[in-house]
């Protein structure tokens, strides 16, 4: 008994512009015809045909397949190299269960680069938006540090600086930059990489500063953007006068 085209799609799990294509490209040997001029398929081209299908279910590209086939010099390594792409997508995926198992266990961690995920209830949401943004542009050794840093219990001073309201008095600014100067010192000093910005950067100085100054303007009041020009000038000083 032979098949017809469709037949022969259907029995190995294909599509009839599949096998087309097949005998197209010269993987699928084309059949003798009936007398009518059909095609008619037998068990060899089913055999052949699940072949096929098997190897590019496997993910393997149509032009490697007579390689793999014929178990040539080319076949180990073509079979090496698909076995680490899938190891690859596997643990892509794998992460990306993780990361969405932690938006369903807690949707604000979406705010957050995935690894800083465990303080997303911790940080004010101005805070998670920043480090969400300067994920963009930080290496991942800077990221690291201000992982590092915000794992850290807040200060006092730290959390009066969050709750700052927009309407703060110019002293109560003026105290608060005072008190928060010595502690940005002491972040920089004990973490130098996040003191240079085209060291911190993976992108370039002009575009790594944008997103800072765009980010800090978006997601801090007028009053913190105040403290923070107040304190950078405290550290400007502080430098100017020398030891």
């Amino acid at each position: 008994m032979t098949w017809s085209t469709s037949q022969l799609a259907e029995l190995a799990g294909t599509t009839l512009k599949a096998v087309r294509h097949y005998h197209e490209i010269g993987l699928l040997e084309e059949p003798e015809r009936a007398a009518n001029g059909y095609k008619r398929y037998d068990v060899k081209h089913l055999v052949r045909l699940l072949r096929i299908r098997r190897l590019v279910d496997l993910g393997l590209p149509l032009s490697d397949i007579p390689s793999v086939e014929a178990a040539d010099e080319r076949a180990e390594q073509i079979l090496r190299v698909l076995d680490a792409e899938l190891a690859a997508s596997i643990e892509r995926q794998q992460r990306m269960r993780r990361e969405l198992a932690a938006i369903l266990d807690n949707r604000a961690s979406i705010d957050l680069p995935a690894d800083f995920r465990t303080l997303v209830d911790d940080l004010p949401e101005a805070q998670r938006s920043l480090l969400l943004a300067y994920s963009s542009i930080l290496t991942p050794a800077a990221m690291s540090v201000l992982q590092k840093q915000l794992s850290a219990p807040r200060s006092d001073v730290a959390a009066q600086f969050e709750a700052l309201p927009a309407d703060a008095p110019e002293d109560v600014r003026r105290r608060l930059a005072q008190r928060l100067a010595p502690e940005v010192r002491k972040q920089q000093k004990d973490h130098p990489i996040l003191r240079d910005l085209d060291v911190s950067s993976r992108l370039g100085g002009a575009i790594a500063q944008s997103v800072v100054v765009q980010a800090l303007v978006e997601f801090y009041n007028e009053a913190h953007l105040d403290v923070l020009q107040r304190v950078h000038a405290l550290l400007s000083e502080d430098d100017a006068a020398g030891p």
